[in-house]
């Protein structure tokens, strides 16, 4: 029952998704034609310039009138006259209004989304522990390497890239930034978890976790490479939630990690975390950070630069070795 109620919440989201996406063009067309408005002001504007430094000046001077002609333009609300001025003002007010309604549907659209992810993985939890199954979520014990490696590949792509009002700083959880210290991981989020390896020694993987027992302060979490039998009880500090946000490089530098910061990152077509040298962090959003990995196998200690996702880089809690 509660299966079926979530695909019915979900379909009325989807078409409450698509009817702000139709909004979202009808803004968009609607302030195209002020736009146009404004390019073609500035040209009648650029074109009058020039033709008065034209006419008023003579060799040299013409030379230096045209490039402080072309800076006038540049500077119109400066150097315009009244009448432009007013007219631009008038454009550019309307143009912001335009962007500000436009920005506000987009944003209603992207919560719908999170609503509509969130939803989405609700049910993947509800149908796990029913014993139901779907294509894209096989049980861990039949799931090919090959397909666990695309789900954690599309997993990566999908995070969501936070995007902030004017002012506004990103939140924990975004890139680099970490969890608050108060902060609880929810069932089905994905962690990274330090566990003991079969040959005693402990190493960092890739995890979902199960549960959290609040007397305890303890999670318990499913090693997401194992058979569906591995599982591990683990206190807090064995446990590093992952992003929840990619961090926006043109917008957010600050909750990215730097270069040369020791971190944890998710060895490729591996679902082990080990120690890695940050070598160049994104520059764009849909990039992903170049690591240098700690490998004795090479004469420096490091592996040559391999790309790791922003949702498989966390902060290293150990120290760098000497």
């Amino acid at each position: 029952m509660a299966l079926v109620s979530a695909d019915t919440k979900i379909a009325e989201l989807l078409n409450e998704l698509h009817q702000l996406i139709k909004q979202t063009q009808e803004e968009r067309s609607r302030s195209e034609h002020n736009l146009l408005n404004i390019q073609k002001t500035h040209e009648r504007m650029q074109t009058e310039n020039k033709s008065k430094a034209y006419n008023e000046s003579k060799g040299v001077i013409r030379f230096v009138n045209l490039i402080c002609s072309t800076l006038n333009v540049l500077m119109s609300s400066c150097s315009a006259s009244p009448y432009y001025r007013t007219k631009l003002r008038g454009l550019y007010t309307t143009a912001k209004a335009d962007a500000e309604a436009e920005c506000s549907i987009l944003r209603r659209a992207l919560d719908k989304i999170a609503e509509i992810k969130s939803l989405l993985e609700e049910r993947r939890i509800a149908a796990r522990m029913a014993g139901v199954y779907s294509d894209n979520d096989p049980p861990r014990k039949t799931m090919r390497r090959g397909v666990l490696m695309t789900l954690l590949q599309q997993s990566a792509m999908t995070l969501p890239l936070w995007i902030g009002k004017p002012g506004e700083s990103p939140p924990p959880l975004c890139g680099a930034i970490p969890a608050s210290s108060d902060y609880v991981a929810k069932q089905g989020d994905k962690v990274a978890a330090r566990v003991k390896a079969v040959d005693g020694d402990e190493q960092w993987i890739l995890a979902e976790v199960v549960s959290y027992n609040h007397s305890t302060n303890k999670y318990e979490v499913d090693d997401i490479d194992e058979e569906g039998k591995e599982r591990h009880t683990l206190s807090r500090r064995r446990i590093i939630p992952l992003p929840q946000w990619k961090a926006n490089p043109e917008t957010d530098p600050e909750a990215l990690f730097s270069k040369d910061q020791l971190v944890l990152a998710l060895y490729p077509q591996t679902t082990c975390f080990y120690r890695a040298l940050i070598h160049t962090p994104p520059h764009r959003p849909q990039d992903d950070y170049s690591v240098l990995f700690e490998d004795t196998s090479y004469a420096d200690g490091y592996s040559p630069p391999l790309n790791v996702a922003q949702r498989y880089v966390v902060a290293c809690k150990e120290n760098k070795k000497k």
